[in-house]
């Protein structure tokens, strides 16, 4: 795994993030919109080349090695 950043929701995402990942973390981002999520962070990890993105409530995507982009909810 490799390190990456971390931003705000509904800031820039990093450049080297792909566009499918752009648009699933749009989307969740959508979802939130009457949540406060002012004091939140998205994160950005690498696994085996793929972006791996976690958000401060547990909501994580991940892409896959055919570039699918899988959702799932940490406890």
């Amino acid at each position: 795994m490799q390190l990456g950043t971390r931003w705000a929701v509904g800031g820039e995402v990093p450049p080297r993030v792909p566009d499918a990942m752009i648009a699933a973390i749009r989307e969740v981002e959508t979802e939130l919109a009457d949540v406060d999520t002012t004091q939140w962070r998205w994160t950005l990890t690498w696994l085996e080349g793929r972006p791996v993105v976690e958000l401060d409530d547990g909501t994580r995507l991940r892409m896959t090695h055919d570039g699918a982009i899988l959702r799932d909810q940490l406890d």
